[in-house]
């Protein structure tokens, strides 16, 4: 990437020049409220993620432009309706020479990722029930192996990053090692183990080849479904596999969202599922707050944009503009 030196798009301001290599995330022909085609993309880095609309040379873009290409772009940030915007004056494919790869401009978790599979295998292996420790080293392997590690905990909302579904899931397992601490009647290795399998669906339930998206299986099932599912069959696999451990497993699993309104199928009955509902909402809540926080982060921002999703504005600390 040394040929890539361009600064981060989350940088760059209104006005500043765009002269860039870029991520085409979505490239399709809409039609504007005139009844006038224009052409819809979205092109970013790992930083940030732009709208470009172009409403001339559609069909000539178009034919160069495909989703998941990179590009080298050149034009400015523009302004439209408060969002920031690229206005596109020259757009190509990527020369011979110039070599890039895919991962390169998706965001990634800022944690190591050899130290977070050490960290999840060293936990693991401190499970004693050997039918959930079994399950585990069943269901961590292979290619749904490789994905776990590589999957994003979500499309935008928390942990929206390459390895953020193990970034995300080892912070929810140390929480909930400590909840067992202050109660012992908790069985912890029931409670590690949904904690480890909690959001496996995601690995079907989101599509992250060169953007964050939903899958076919993900918008019918729902990751909850797919991971219920999948566990199940795992442990029809493992002879004498405990029925009452098997309902309170997946007990975990269907319940780790809370409440019903929050698409979770059932609410948690059970000690273990309580403390993994909480967890999940710590570090979910949590990483999204620094995350929106951290991207508004310029000169003398003290507040966000209001968030929708929280019904609110989010208070910007001096820290977060030091940290810029």
């Amino acid at each position: 990437m040394d040929q890539m030196k361009q600064k981060d798009l989350n940088d760059l301001k209104k006005g500043e020049e765009v002269n860039h290599f870029l991520l085409v995330k979505k490239c399709e022909i809409k039609t504007g409220r005139n009844v006038k085609s224009y052409l819809n993309l979205e092109l970013g880095d790992s930083t940030a993620t732009l709208i470009a609309n172009s409403w001339e040379n559609i069909d000539t873009i178009n034919s160069i432009v495909i989703t998941g290409a990179i590009v080298k772009v050149k034009g400015s940030i523009d302004e439209y309706q408060g969002q920031l915007q690229i206005r596109i004056k020259e757009i190509r494919n990527l020369n011979p020479d110039e070599k890039f790869f895919i991962e390169d401009f998706l965001p990634k978790s800022k944690r190591n990722i050899d130290e977070m599979e050490k960290q999840l295998w060293d936990r693991i292996n401190k499970v004693v029930n050997p039918f959930l420790k079994e399950l585990l080293k069943i269901i961590l392997n292979g290619d749904s192996y490789q994905k776990y590690l590589k999957a994003p905990a979500g499309k935008s909302w928390h942990h929206s990053y390459i390895h953020g579904l193990l970034e995300h899931t080892l912070e929810i397992v140390e929480i909930c090692d400590l909840a067992a601490n202050f109660h012992p009647e908790a069985n912890r290795d029931l409670l590690i183990t949904g904690a480890i399998l909690h959001d496996i669906g995601k690995i079907k339930e989101l599509t992250y080849d060169y953007a964050f998206d939903y899958s076919d299986e993900g918008r019918l099932l729902g990751h909850i479904i797919i991971a219920a599912i999948d566990i199940n069959e795992k442990i029809n696999e493992i002879k004498d596999f405990p029925s009452k451990l098997k309902e309170q497993l997946l007990h975990l699993i269907i319940s780790h969202q809370g409440k019903l309104e929050q698409a979770s199928p059932v609410e948690p009955k059970t000690l273990e599922a309580i403390i993994l509902y909480q967890a999940d909402e710590l570090s979910a809540k949590s990483n999204a707050y620094k995350s929106a926080i951290g991207s508004e982060a310029k000169g003398d921002n003290r507040w966000t944009k209001f968030l929708y999703l929280i019904n609110s504005h989010l208070y910007i600390p001096e820290e977060f503009n030091k940290q810029k």
